[in-house]
């Protein structure tokens, strides 16, 4: 099946998230708990867990629920996956905040320069 979209990757990976969520009957938060160990028992690298900062926060998941997740996955997945997932998700929350801090940026710079027009 061809695609058409600058971001093939992305858009089936964002879909098979979609189908995931419609086709699971877990609450937000326990979802996001699951994934989120899931993704420290891979492995996986920061962009992953950068995926699930906006669901985490809609979901109200707190810093102190990750840090209870990563305390109650330890003995199960290991020492150093755990410390492998803490440096991952900073690596994201920097991410994140970077980008905020940008868009506050812009939107000052943006509101600046309305006002020297006026």
């Amino acid at each position: 099946m061809a695609t058409s979209s600058d971001a093939p990757v992305l858009d089936t990976l964002a879909a098979m998230t979609v189908d995931s969520i419609e086709h699971c009957g877990m609450d937000e938060k326990t979802l996001i708990i699951t994934r989120i160990a899931a993704l420290v028992a891979m492995d996986a690298p920061a962009i992953s867990y950068l995926a699930h900062v906006n669901p985490a926060v809609k979901a109200d998941f707190t810093v102190e629920e990750l840090q209870d997740v990563l305390v109650a996955i330890a003995p199960v997945v290991g020492t150093a996956r755990v410390m492998s997932a803490a440096g991952h998700i900073a690596q994201a929350f920097g991410v994140v905040i970077a980008m905020a801090e940008a868009e506050a940026e812009a939107i000052a710079n943006a509101e600046a320069e309305s006002r020297n027009m006026s």
